[in-house]
């Protein structure tokens, strides 16, 4: 399995460890992970999921009056071992 899948799966139990109900999805240049974050999170348990997305190359959180809070997390995927990575007709 590839480091970032592995990541996201890792950060998703995290969370879910905290409480959080997560989704996981794949895209293609990256996986992401979203959580419902619930009124009212204790202040040390912020502190525990502020450590856990801190890990991941993004994150932020999404607040409205309509959906509640969101919270999210991006893994990058990983680059191709290859020599020459810039595709079709920048080769050598």
């Amino acid at each position: 399995m590839p480091v970032s899948e592995t990541s996201a799966e890792d950060i998703a139990a995290r969370l879910s460890a905290l409480g959080l109900t997560t989704r996981t999805e794949q895209h293609a240049r990256h996986t992401s992970i979203e959580a419902e974050v619930p009124e009212p999170l204790p202040a040390e348990t912020w502190r525990e999921v502020l450590e856990v997305v801190a890990e991941a190359d993004q994150f932020g959180l999404v607040a409205s009056k309509l959906n509640g809070r969101t919270l999210w997390a991006a893994i990058r995927r990983a680059v191709p071992a290859t020599g020459d990575v810039r595709g079709p007709g920048h080769q050598r």
